[in-house]
């Protein structure tokens, strides 16, 4: 008699009350394919929901500026800020529901590394590290960010507010605030970019504190909504960076963004495995201490597409949820693929090369079938 063993991450999970029929998630990855004005294409209607078709319980969407003013950091990156905007996803939405799926807008404000955007802004005028990035239309140094008046924070709050609203127009079924990987929020928590004085500045604590007046703005806006937040310690133009202090810093953070009304915490791990940005000093994972020290569900990424690694997360206490981006790419139907026992495609990078796009994807696609 031959028994088979079915994968931890095909099993249904809540998050926030929001039932899925599976642990897998897609991740967000910016793909620059809007509009000129921000508004989602039907292309990527079909993008997104070729995932769901392909089983993934979770689909987030890519970046999204929240509004008009300066949030928005790549050319054709699509928005939340207006009505044609919403008029869009909507498509897109209404797209991954039909196939099973569920999706979340995971609202975004590049700050300082924005590149097309020449209204650059962050906590403290200092230079981002590294370069532009190509890959995204991007070439060179970053410029020096203004600094943000305290009346601008506050603008910047209510813009994630309305924004999360548009969200809920167009069909959304939760918000996710972005403050990893280096853009604004993540800018603020960042030690060596938050030179501040203010109360948004100093000490962790304060570091922390606009992400969370964002996460309440939002949970508040759209009570009815799954709320969540993104966090990583690295950053796309600095991957060796880790919070200071480490534990402890992690679990103030935590803390905060509990208080502040999230329903789940996504700890991205910005193109490197999971375990090598996740591993504490003490032996620990940051993803398993997130989950100790909130009772939350959280969200790994990094590498999640190997079947080992996805089970040892799930099963040792280290996360409830993969996000998962290469390898969904390669893999659009990668839950009905670990369903079936069937081998998982190997990512081809040239499927974002020489830009991330979703026309250059399909390509290579077309390139390989031919």
């Amino acid at each position: 008699m031959t028994t088979t063993v079915e994968h931890p991450a095909l099993a249904p999970v809540t998050l926030g009350g929001l039932a899925l029929r599976n642990r897998y998630a897609v991740a967000p990855m910016s793909r620059v394919s809007a509009r000129p004005d921000g508004t989602p294409t039907g292309e990527m209607a079909d993008y997104y929901a070729e995932f769901a078709r392909g089983g993934f319980g979770l689909v987030f969407s890519e970046g999204t500026y929240p509004d008009s003013a300066a949030s928005q950091g790549y050319l054709n990156q699509p928005g939340l800020a207006r009505d044609e905007h919403v008029a869009g996803w909507r498509v897109v939405t209404a797209g991954v529901r039909a196939a099973g799926g569920r999706m979340i807008a995971q609202l975004m404000h590049a700050g300082a590394i924005a590149q097309g955007n020449p209204h650059t802004v962050g906590p403290s005028a200092v230079q981002p590290r590294g370069e532009k990035m190509r890959a995204y239309g991007g070439s060179g140094p970053w410029p020096v960010p203004r600094e943000l008046t305290t009346a601008e924070i506050d603008d910047i709050i209510d813009g994630f507010a309305a924004a999360a609203v548009r969200a809920r127009q167009a069909g959304f079924d939760g918000v996710e605030v972005h403050a990893a990987n280096g853009y604004l929020l993540d800018q603020f928590l960042t030690d060596y970019t938050n030179h501040r004085t203010d109360s948004h500045g100093g000490p962790v604590a304060n570091r922390i504190r606009l992400t969370a007046r964002v996460v309440t703005a939002v949970a508040e806006a759209v009570p009815e909504l799954v709320t969540g937040v993104r966090l990583s310690q690295t950053k796309v133009n600095d991957f060796t960076y880790r919070w200071p202090g480490g534990r402890a810093d992690a679990e103030v953070i935590f803390a905060a963004v509990t208080e502040a009304g999230v329903q789940y915490l996504h700890i991205a791990s910005e193109g490197r495995n999971w375990l090598e940005t996740a591993k504490l000093a003490d032996g620990g994972t940051i993803t398993a201490l997130a989950r100790e020290v909130t009772g939350l569900p959280v969200i790994a990424n990094g590498g999640m597409h190997d079947l080992a690694q996805a089970h040892d997360v799930l099963t040792g206490g280290h996360a409830d949820l993969l996000s998962i981006g290469h390898g969904a790419l390669a893999n659009p139907d990668l839950p009905a693929r670990v369903a079936a026992a069937e081998p998982l495609a190997e990512f081809d990078r040239a499927m974002v090369s020489p830009t991330v796009t979703v026309a250059n994807a399909r390509r290579w696609r077309e390139s390989r079938q031919a």
